[in-house]
Parts: structure tokens; sequence; C-alpha cells
């Protein structure tokens, strides 16, 4: 006897049970499953089953009664085409997670997202919402909105990505939410190491500039700075330049500025939850090893490469010592840190501000351009200008309920 295979889909209000009396309607049908899929929002119940079952004439009748009820909607079709059972693997193979992330109601954001990925042909197969609604301190909701979705579809090549991700770039700019396109491969689920930027990236200050501030040099460093981080200055030539402008500068400002600089929003939450779930932390920087040393003990971040300025006397004297960690270097040091942990380049994670930090945002698996520079939000694959540090949890798929559990505040 010939089989036939069909598409069960229930919808209505979830009722405790339904999967099981679904089951053993398709067990007695000596059925095998093809895909499953089922999602439970606010009591809304929307369950799929793709089977093949037995060609006998009341087979579809019998799982028809079994999942029957005044509360639910059961429809039964028929899949006619080959093609129809194959698409659903052929899709496992190009899915792609976009990241939906808007300091407001989200409607706009998700609407033109979701415009945009129909236009190509994508259809999205599942969306999870990772943040809980907030409130403030009056007990009033505060608009806050992430959602994760996955996408299928055939037009996931390289070239069709990244006519999307430039698109949706732009609806982004136009209606202030950030987001991420990744592809969902093994490597997005089994990130091992993130590495940040300091200045400007995991603080809010320029570190050199707050040097040069208190010691009278202040403007002349930070125009050097700003113009560096633009990329029109070579990285190397423009510390030097910088260093140059510390001379004499007593030993005691560095402590007073390391000790002064602050955190960017969410990095605090961001490194306890990534040190809870087991990740690798570094910093990899064009400011100095001293600071980040500082930082790592605080926060216990794992690694640091910065630059070390020389003492002599308890002064500087203008110099540097050792090679500069630029561009290059930090791409190639996010490398041997990979190598180092045992794992690959595509299971790390690089986050930065500035055009120096470029290569390394390129070598990673997922590069993230946090308040950045526009040569480096037009260069970098992902971005964040709306939100903290700590939403890089949410592109790597971290719930609110997560994170809480991770700093001790869920049951």
């Amino acid at each position: 006897m010939s089989d036939d295979v069909i598409l069960i889909s229930v919808s209505g209000r979830d009722q405790p049970g339904m999967m099981s009396r679904l089951m053993a309607a398709l067990q007695d049908a000596d059925a095998d499953i093809l895909d499953i899929g089922q999602a439970v929002i606010h009591d809304e119940l929307a369950l799929a089953v793709l089977a093949r079952v037995a060609a006998e004439p009341n087979t579809q009748a019998r799982i028809q009664r079994a999942c029957s009820s005044e509360d639910v909607v059961v429809r039964i079709t028929p899949v006619q085409s080959p093609d129809q059972v194959m698409w659903s693997e052929a899709a496992d193979a190009s899915r792609l997670i976009v990241t939906v992330m808007a300091l407001n109601d989200g409607v706009g954001a998700i609407q033109a997202v979701s415009e945009l990925t129909h236009r190509y042909g994508l259809n999205i197969d599942f969306v999870r919402r990772l943040t809980k609604a907030a409130t403030d301190l009056a007990g009033t909701a505060v608009p806050r909105l992430c959602v994760e979705m996955r996408l299928s579809g055939r037009r996931t090549l390289p070239d069709d990505r990244s006519l999307l991700q430039k698109q949706l770039t732009e609806a982004s700019e136009r209606l202030g939410f950030d987001f991420s396109v990744q592809a969902d491969t093994v490597f997005r689920r089994n990130r091992r190491l993130v590495v940040l930027d300091m200045d400007s990236t995991l603080i809010a200050e320029e570190v050199m500039d707050e040097l040069a501030k208190r010691h009278g040099f202040g403007d002349q460093v930070a125009a050097i700075t700003e113009a560096a981080m633009a990329g029109e200055i070579d990285f190397k030539e423009s510390f030097r330049q910088r260093a140059r402008l510390l001379l004499g500068m007593p030993r005691e400002f560095l402590q007073e500025v390391a000790e002064s600089v602050k955190l960017n929003d969410g990095a605090h939450r961001l490194i306890k939850a990534l040190k809870h779930f087991g990740y690798r932390t570094a910093v990899i920087s064009g400011g100095f090893q001293y600071v980040g040393e500082y930082l790592a003990e605080s926060l216990g971040i794992d690694y640091v490469y910065a630059n070390t300025l020389e003492i002599v006397d308890g002064k500087m004297t203008g110099e540097v010592m050792g090679d500069i960690v630029d561009a290059e270097s930090k791409a190639r040091i996010l490398k041997s840190i990979a190598d180092r942990e045992g794992i690959t380049l595509e299971q790390t994670i690089a986050v930065g501000d500035g055009a120096n930090d470029l290569p390394m945002l390129t070598a990673a698996g997922l590069g993230i351009a946090y308040h950045a520079k526009a040569v480096v939000k037009e260069s970098a694959r992902h971005s964040i200008s709306n939100f903290g540090l700590d939403a890089i949890l949410y592109l790597i798929g971290f719930s609110d309920a997560d994170i809480e559990q991770a700093l001790g505040q869920g049951d």
C-alpha cells in the first residue's frame, strides 16, 4: 500500500495533552514524522506536523477526531509534490538568524524587517522574544523590544545577503533600531571567546585624551585621536605623536585615569553573564596596558593586550615600549588567543568602534561595530548603535531570563 504525505496544522486555545493526542493518532497510523514545530503565545497554540502515513481511507479522519475540540481548528493538507517535502531539508542548510532590537514598541522595526525578508523570498519560520517587559521607577512600562527571527529560503547566497543587509541598514538608520543577520550555523551556537576594544568601547573615554587633559595637551591629542579613529592618519604614527606629547607626565596620572574611567552601558552585565556561561573574554586595545589590566582585575577579564608607555624616574619619556598594538596586530592577537583556547575564529566575537578595529571585526566569527564611527559601521557586518554592550548577549541568543539567571536574579 502506498503512503501519503500530509501536513497537520492545529491552532487555537492551548490545551494540555494536545501533542500527546496527536502523537497517539499518528502512532496508530504507523506514521513517520518528517518535520514538526510548535509555539504557544499567551495560551494560543500553533502546532504543525509533516508526516508520512499509510494511504488508508480513515487515517486522516482518525487524526482529525483525535485533535478536535471546540477551541481548536485542525487542518490536514495533502502534500502532493516531493519537492515540498525536501524543501525543508534544503532550507535547513541556508537558514538565517535576524536579531531586531528597538528602544520603542518595535512595530516599525519588525514591519521593515518582515517586508524586506518577504521581498527577498525568505520565510519567517520562528520568532522568539528575548526581552521581557521593563518598567521605570514609577512603574510605567518602558518600551524595549528584542526579538530573534529564524528565516529560511533559497535567496541566502552572499550577494543576496549583502544587498539585504544594506537595505536593512538603511531602514535601521531611518527608524532607529539595531539588527544583526547571521547564518544559523553550528558556530553561531557555539561562540566561546568575546574580545573588546577598550577606549570608547568597553569604557566611555579615550584614555590618551584623558591623560593629555591632565598634562595640558588635551586639544592637540584629541584632534589626533579623532583623525586616527576615522582612519585619516596611520594609527602607529598617530600613537607616537600623542605619546610624545605626554613627555614628563607623572606616573600617578595613569592611576587617576584608571580609577576614574566609566564603563559603557551594559559592560558589567555583559562580562558577568559571559563568565557565568563559560565564555573567555579579552581586551585588545590600542590604548594602555596599565588601564586595561586595572579593568581586567576589577571585571575578571581573562586577557589584556595593549600598549605600554616608558616611565623613567616616575615620569613618562614620551616613548612606547615594544610594538604598538595597531589594526593588523589586533587581528593577529585575536587569532593567537583563539589558537591558545583551542577554538576556531568562527567561534569568536570581536567588538570595536574605530577604524583600527576593522581587521579584527572582519576576522572574528561575529564582528560588531559598537556606537561606531561612520566608516566602521559601513564596513562592519553587525552594529549596535542604540543599545548598551549587553545587547551582545542577544546576538548570541540569550534572553533576559537567561541573563537574569546568570546574574543571580532569577529563581
